[in-house]
């Protein structure tokens, strides 16, 4: 097996697409977001890159076996753009595999004609959040004007310490290949999956690139995990409250 390999699944003629990348990280956001995306909109997969960088595994569905991968699906709804969107179990365990994936990505990029990319993340605040911001960064001033115009906050020194993993070489080596590139980061705690965040993002996207999703089931999530932070929270004040046993699905 090749250090990066394409696998190609199909060739659907994409109308100048946009990349729109959810792989897993702080609060789930963007693999959160993505999966919404595909459960809402019709899509088809169609390509997966595999690595010897991704994690030594295979996954496991109906007894039926999957090597590790990153798969692209492409949306090509009645109305609005185009998306290619990238997702995923795993992110590369080192620095050699971040830069090469990423690489890799954005070849498959390039070949369906993207020109502007979209990663999806979260930012951590260490705090539970009621009001949600989205957090940006971007490679020009025009995705900055056209992200500030529906609601991105660009704040100075944020997200502190910089944008780790695909998400952010995806817009530092993008630039160098002339993609215009976004990171759009949802505050979330850091402490639990967070499907509001992934909501507040998909929200954002909804108004730059123009596609119709229904969130009722990304609602229903929040409300679960929501009641899950009460009962945590009840625990930490000495409150009465549910047995382990009716937590162990927390995590």
């Amino acid at each position: 097996m090749d250090e990066f390999e394409r696998e190609e699944l199909a060739a659907p003629d994409l109308d100048e697409p946009v990349l729109v990348e959810g792989l897993p990280g702080v609060g789930h956001v963007g693999k959160l977001a993505v999966e919404h995306l595909l459960e809402e909109l019709e899509s088809e997969l169609v390509e997966r890159v595999h690595s010897t960088h991704f994690p030594p595994q295979v996954s496991v569905e109906d007894g039926r076996t999957e090597l590790a991968s990153a798969e692209f699906h492409a949306v090509q709804p009645e109305e609005g753009r185009d998306l290619l969107v990238l997702t995923g179990d795993h992110q590369a365990q080192d620095n050699e595999g971040h830069y090469g994936l990423t690489d890799t990505f954005l070849d498959v990029a390039e070949d369906y004609g993207v020109e502007r990319v979209f990663a999806l993340g979260g930012v951590p605040t260490g705090e539970l959040i009621e009001e949600y911001s989205v957090l940006g960064a971007a490679t020009t001033d025009d995705v900055v004007d056209d992200l500030t115009d529906v609601g991105v906050e660009f704040r100075e020194d944020e997200p502190a310490g910089g944008i780790v993993g695909v998400s952010g070489l995806l817009l530092g080596l993008g630039q160098r290949r002339d993609f215009e590139a976004a990171c759009l980061m949802g505050e979330t705690s850091g402490y639990l999956v967070d499907p509001k965040s992934a909501q507040a993002v998909l929200e954002i996207l909804q108004e730059v690139v123009d596609f119709d999703v229904d969130y009722a089931s990304l609602e229903d999530r929040a409300d679960e995990m929501e009641e899950v932070v009460r009962k945590i929270q009840e625990m930490d004040q000495g409150t009465p409250t549910a047995s382990d046993e009716d937590l162990r699905y927390i995590g």
